[in-house]
């Protein structure tokens, strides 16, 4: 299953959300796999920590290399994106890890119209059970790519007032992905994060999204100090603190979305 997290609005939790839905993938035994496309790294840093510069073999490679025209084709069985998979300390959970050259290779990506390459690449790929997607805060050509790439979208939601009118535009975004390049892709549900049940304005922010229809997640997650602890020390929730309420939090998350 490949799932893109995907939200324009920044600060919303999406490399948090992606990185420990795929390190209980990985715990339950699914070989799984995260791709970091948004430049400022968030999710390569969780799950490598200080190994993050010890190589260049990173996705902003595969988008260099896809520029590169080779008049005689080479190995058609490789996807591309074999050479830059990096071992996370994790067992069953590797990373393709994100690169500040990303950013002066958009212009170029966009001009020779590779939008579709990720894609192409993914479904040549093989050997993993889940593959997550983190996408920058906004609409560019990695996220474009990502949602071209998956087949089911999540959608981070911060119980913020100014996040709820971002969320119709973002949702007629994905439609219009799914009408004009990936017919599969599918929005599995909104995450609620950093929900405080005893506040009104969460409370009621949810309440209303239920009401029209939209497909809110059950599994909703609180905010908690133990969340950047874990990003301080590079460890996922369930392996920092397996016992914490957040960690079970993100394990009623992961059995929701396979349990649906």
């Amino acid at each position: 299953m490949r799932r893109v997290i995907f939200n324009q609005k920044g600060g919303v939790g999406k490399s948090t959300i992606t990185c420990n839905l795929a390190a209980i993938s990985a715990i339950e035994g699914k070989r799984t796999l995260v791709i970091d496309l948004d430049v400022q790294g968030n999710s390569t840093q969780y799950l490598l920590g200080a190994k993050v510069g010890e190589s260049d073999k990173t996705v902003a490679l595969f988008f260099k290399n896809s520029l590169s025209l080779s008049l005689f084709g080479g190995n058609s069985n490789a996807s591309g994106l074999e050479g830059i998979i990096h071992e996370t300390p994790f067992p069953n959970l590797f990373v393709i890890p994100s690169h500040p050259e990303l950013d002066p290779l958009q212009g170029r990506l966009e001009a020779r119209f590779k939008i579709f390459k990720l894609k192409e690449a993914l479904e040549k790929l093989e050997g993993f059970d889940n593959i997550f997607i983190d996408t920058p805060p906004i609409l560019n050509f990695y996220s474009q790519s990502a949602l071209i790439a998956a087949e089911k979208c999540l959608i981070p939601f911060d119980c913020d007032t100014f996040a709820r009118e971002a969320l119709y535009t973002l949702m007629h975004t994905v439609a219009e992905v799914k009408a004009d390049h990936n017919q599969n892709l599918e929005i599995e549900g909104i995450i609620v994060n950093q929900y405080q049940k005893q506040a009104n304005l969460p409370r009621q922010l949810v309440e209303e999204l239920l009401a029209e229809g939209l497909p809110v997640l059950a599994s909703m997650i609180s905010p908690s100090v133990k969340v950047r602890e874990s990003h301080s020390v590079s460890q996922p929730l369930v392996h920092y603190a397996p016992g914490h309420k957040l960690s079970d939090e993100f394990r009623a998350l992961y059995a929701e979305l396979h349990n649906q």
